[in-house]
């Protein structure tokens, strides 16, 4: 049996209202076999081994290991013990929707993306999505123009040819950080609701309850946030960015959740 490192204390590191706390791991990524074996779940273990790219294993075993460890960090309990779960499918009702934490914590919530090159992580005081996605070709962007709302698809096509692939990029991905908080992923039409960028009064609705906005990424990716704000006042997303160093993959745990929670009280990037 694995022994799981004590962290010193419970933290005290309490989320705010309409703030994302926003963590970023960039590749290169080293091989966390070991430390995946003593920190991630029997189905987590099982999803990297069915990686056939040693590349892919790499990147979703640090994406998980980062997950747990910032986790760890807010929650005070070691990595290997953070208790995921998966909420009820939003289709059928069954246990394989969307990793969420146990109800003990449901105060916390979650959201991991990983692309090429970048892993990020989420943390919010309500439901919070996160995606990262390379950007896309022009053909790419012009094949599936037609997934979107109407008018972010006349949007699009007012453009200078030059601006719509990475327009497109970035508006894919507020959908997808969207649906992502929302919980549906693309079980949702991503043509049902408008995320453009009209801010005029005849623009049309935004999706009520939550604030939407895409925030930096590494050069040739976009990423954004989305936040729940269930009867919240209206306002700006605040995104609290930071820098996930190498040393938060290093193999004592305790020493990695010390690091992040450090940066944490630091502050980072609004």
């Amino acid at each position: 049996m694995t022994a799981h490192p004590t962290l010193a204390a419970p933290a005290a590191r309490p989320l705010r209202a309409g703030e994302v706390r926003l963590w970023a791991l960039p590749g290169p990524w080293p091989d966390l076999t070991a430390v995946a074996a003593a920190e991630l779940d029997a189905a987590e273990l099982r999803r990297a081994r069915s990686f056939v790219r040693p590349a892919d294993r790499r990147r979703y075993t640090a994406a998980h290991v980062a997950l747990r460890r910032v986790l760890a960090a807010h929650l005070g309990v070691p990595p290997g013990r953070i208790p995921l779960r998966r909420a009820p499918c939003v289709r059928c009702g069954g246990p394989h929707g969307r990793p969420v934490l146990a109800p003990a914590h449901g105060g916390t919530y979650f959201s991991l993306t990983h692309t090429r090159g970048l892993v990020l992580v989420a943390v919010a005081a309500s439901p919070v999505g996160v995606d990262a996605e390379a950007m896309p070709s022009a053909d790419t962007a012009e094949a599936c123009r037609s997934a979107l709302h109407p008018a972010e698809r006349a949007e699009l096509a007012a453009l200078p040819e030059a601006e719509r692939a990475g327009a497109f990029g970035r508006l894919w991905t507020r959908k997808e950080a969207y649906l992502k908080g929302l919980g549906t992923g693309l079980n949702r039409s991503p043509a049902a609701d408008y995320l453009g960028e009209r801010t005029d009064a005849a623009a049309p609705a935004r999706p009520r309850g939550w604030l939407v906005r895409n925030v930096a990424a590494r050069p040739g990716t976009a990423a954004a946030a989305a936040l729940a704000m269930p009867g919240g006042p209206p306002g700006a997303l605040r995104v609290v960015a930071h820098d996930l160093s190498p040393r938060a993959l290093d193999a004592d745990a305790a020493a990695a959740v010390r690091l992040i929670e450090r940066a944490t009280d630091a502050g980072g990037e609004g």
